[in-house]
């Protein structure tokens, strides 16, 4: 069974996902263990523990230094004994140790087909902003392995959502997650879970 580690700052609707998938068993031979957020007012972590998942929090702001903050959350992660580290709408940046301890065992989801908008200053939607104000026709989202980067590691899965006319950045978005973040997350996991890649 994959001990799985979730890591969101907001709502946690890739969160929901997953559960959503280990549910009704899409998501096979994984468990979240833990769900880590920075943000104490993180709709994600009543998610969590609405489904009887630990969930706790642990802010850069709680500490003196950044540094600090990374060897706190390095330490709480290590506890948990993980065997992969889900970031899941984290917007922080984590600190070079974990990466390093965690290698190919960190996936992200980032909302575009990357190499397109993505790197430093495209979350959110400051990425769909970006795609419309291009004027793409097909945007989408991607999971992939996390290293020392910025939306730079290795690609797993990526999915394809069409741009349509009437798009805002917020109806991007919602599409984006439905068609794609949703599906391809727990898939990736499933894919590393029941050793497919």
């Amino acid at each position: 069974m994959l001990r799985v580690g979730v890591m969101v700052s907001g709502g946690g609707t890739n969160l929901q996902a997953i559960l959503d998938a280990i549910d009704s068993g899409t998501l096979r031979n994984a468990e979240i263990a833990v769900v880590i957020s920075n943000n104490p007012g993180a709709y994600a972590l009543e998610r969590a523990r609405n489904h009887g998942i630990e969930g706790l929090c642990i802010s850069p702001k709680s500490f003196d230094t950044r540094d600090a903050f990374h060897e706190a959350l390095l330490a709480k992660v290590d506890e948990y004994s993980l065997d992969l580290i889900v970031l899941a709408g984290f917007l922080v940046t984590i600190p070079a140790a974990m990466i390093q301890k965690y290698k190919n065992r960190i996936i992200n989801v980032h909302p575009s087909l990357i190499p397109s908008f993505c790197g430093v200053g495209y979350y959110g939607l400051k990425v769909h902003e970006a795609a419309l104000k291009r004027g793409v026709k097909l945007t989408g989202a991607t999971v992939h392995f996390v290293d020392e980067g910025v939306d730079s590691g290795p690609i797993i899965l990526q999915k394809a959502v069409e741009v349509l006319p009437q798009d805002t950045p917020e109806l991007l978005q919602r599409r984006v997650m439905e068609q794609a973040e949703w599906q391809i997350l727990p898939k990736a996991i499933d894919m590393i879970a029941n050793e497919k890649m």
